[in-house]
């Protein structure tokens, strides 16, 4: 379990968390929410006991934990990228080991003779029992439904992590955090890159879950069907409003909240407007002295009390680039096929990407929808084919994963390598329109949370004069008004856009003429029949 008490968070200038106490307990399903950059992700992440990447949060207060917690981040490149997938899920319990030299005594059993081949087989026999009596063979029957109802087949769980999509090395991991048996899990959007059906069964999974469990999501209907509590994290009060409530209660009572308090504020500045003004008309007689003085001061502490009038959080006002010219294709694809190993991917995609063209790329996840657009970005090879530029191509990538910014370089640097031609003031001008403004565009990319690495990443397109943009699920880790700001700029865009999402929203805001499916290349004219595929794919 979860303790903690007088926790406050701040990040560069900015405070985010001030002096809040909560527990984290048995029974307890917590929705933690708030806007991008409230500060959600590093508080899961310090929750967890996690270490801060890159130095720039600092936290006060007391962090205890008692049993075991399971944290699924955001960040899926983590263990080793050569384990298979099967053992990076059974390994949070230990029983890949057993089970790793189970698989050596097998092989010494088939390849061995005589004397040696006989201990191997002792050694087999042995090492097969301690693994029932761990309840292996149970257990890794249960990774294995775990990981099948998150879309993930036994030929995708013996192949090596660095071989997978980031949707499944993301899968992968949730699988791992669910198989832990930890007391409190700790899951930050754990329903990126899941399809309709893995995500029905993942709220199944947490209302019957026994522990207790805090979860950052903005699917709201996995928050009505699972929390019994909400924590708002305000960050323009650096306040958490905690909420013994569930998901629609909450919302109402939100709303009376904010009422209320635009209420008390109104009638704390009326009657300290009354109290300065009679203050101010007593002052100067000195019989009244003393008690003018007392008003002011009264006067003054109800101004303090009521503090600054709220305000909506800004949004980002995002819009994709104003398209440089090129010719009538500027990409295209001829014949592309992609192997891992003995793992063929697709073959045989052939795409041309006409100008202005828009285009859905659907297949289920591992069908290699994320390899295409590395391919078409150049980010990796094809096996055979090839990626054609045509006349003043400018391409502008969007990776699920935000491979495209370098973690080891501050906001400002990332953006000022896209665009080396700009200056420091318009670099920051542009970083403002997204958010980052004063400090924050000297914070290290390492430690900005899934929302702020995605407006990063698009404000870098925002600069390139991109004619094509090839984007990654794009509106994963965003609040519902940035993901709105995205529909719009999907809109109004007039360049070519290829786009893989599981997001209805973002087809319908695309209006897409064309669609891919993967792994069979087979292309066709957009129907609205289409659409039924979206978040099952």
């Amino acid at each position: 379990m979860i303790s903690v008490s007088g926790f406050s968070l701040r990040i560069g200038a900015r405070e985010l968390v001030r002096d809040v106490s909560f527990r984290v307990d048995k029974g307890m399903r917590i929705g933690l929410v708030g806007r991008n950059g409230a500060g959600k992700t590093t508080t899961m992440r310090l929750l967890a006991g996690e270490p801060d990447r890159g130095g720039a949060a600092e936290h006060t207060g007391a962090i205890s934990r008692t049993g075991t917690v399971g944290y699924l981040a955001q960040d899926t490149h983590i263990g080793d990228q050569d384990q298979p997938a099967r053992e990076r899920i059974l390994s949070v319990r230990g029983i890949d080991q057993l089970l790793a030299r189970i698989r050596s005594a097998e092989q010494e059993m088939a390849s061995a003779q005589g004397a040696r081949q006989q201990k191997a087989m002792e050694r087999y026999v042995r090492l097969d029992q301690q693994f029932t009596n761990a309840g292996g063979w149970s257990a890794s029957a249960e990774a294995a439904q775990i990981a099948h109802s998150l879309g993930l087949d036994d030929r995708v769980l013996e192949q090596p992590l660095h071989t997978l999509s980031g949707g499944q090395r993301r899968r992968v991991e949730l699988a791992r955090v669910l198989f832990s048996n930890a007391d409190v899990l700790l899951l930050d959007e754990p329903t990126n890159h899941l399809d309709h059906d893995s995500v029905i069964w993942l709220r199944d999974w947490l209302r019957a879950f026994p522990g207790g469990f805090m979860v950052i999501s903005h699917d709201v209907h996995l928050l009505d069907d699972t929390v019994n509590q909400v924590f708002y994290l305000d960050a323009t009060r650096a306040q958490v409003d905690i909420y013994h409530l569930g998901w629609r209660a909450y919302l109402s009572q939100r709303e009376e909240d904010e009422r209320r308090r635009r209420k008390e504020r109104a009638n704390a500045l009326r009657k300290a407007e009354q109290l300065r003004a009679q203050g101010e008309k007593m002052r100067y007689k000195a019989t009244k002295a003393v008690a003018a003085q007392q008003m002011l001061r009264r006067a003054d502490e109800l101004l303090a009390q009521a503090g600054e009038e709220h305000r909506d959080e800004k949004v980002a006002r995002l819009r994709f680039p104003e398209p440089a010219p090129c010719g009538r294709v500027p990409l295209a694809a001829e014949g592309l096929s992609k192997s891992y190993g003995s793992l063929e991917v697709f073959t045989g995609v052939d795409l041309a990407i006409d100008r202005g063209a828009r285009v859905v790329v659907l297949g289920l996840n591992g069908a290699g929808k994320t390899t295409l657009l590395r391919l078409l970005a150049g980010i990796e090879q094809p096996d055979t084919g090839r990626v054609v530029e045509g006349h003043g191509l400018r391409l502008g990538y969007y990776a699920q994963e935000h491979e495209t910014l370098d973690t080891s370089l501050s906001v400002y640097e990332n953006m000022a390598h896209a665009a080396p031609d700009l200056d420091r003031t318009h670099v920051q001008n542009v970083l403002g329109q997204f958010l980052f403004s004063g400090e924050d565009v000297d914070k290290p990319t390492s430690v900005l949370s899934g929302g702020e690495k995605t407006r990063l990443a698009l404000a870098t397109l925002v600069v390139s004069a991109a004619n094509v943009l090839l984007l990654d699920e794009p509106t994963n880790n965003l609040d519902p008004a940035s993901r709105e700001e995205i529909l719009n700029a999907l809109r109004t865009y007039e360049g070519a856009v290829v786009l893989v999402t599981h997001d209805p929203g973002a087809v319908e805001a695309l209006e897409p003429d064309r669609v891919l499916l993967l792994p069979d290349a087979d292309e066709d004219l957009w129907d609205p029949g289409y659409m039924d595929l979206v978040s099952l794919t």
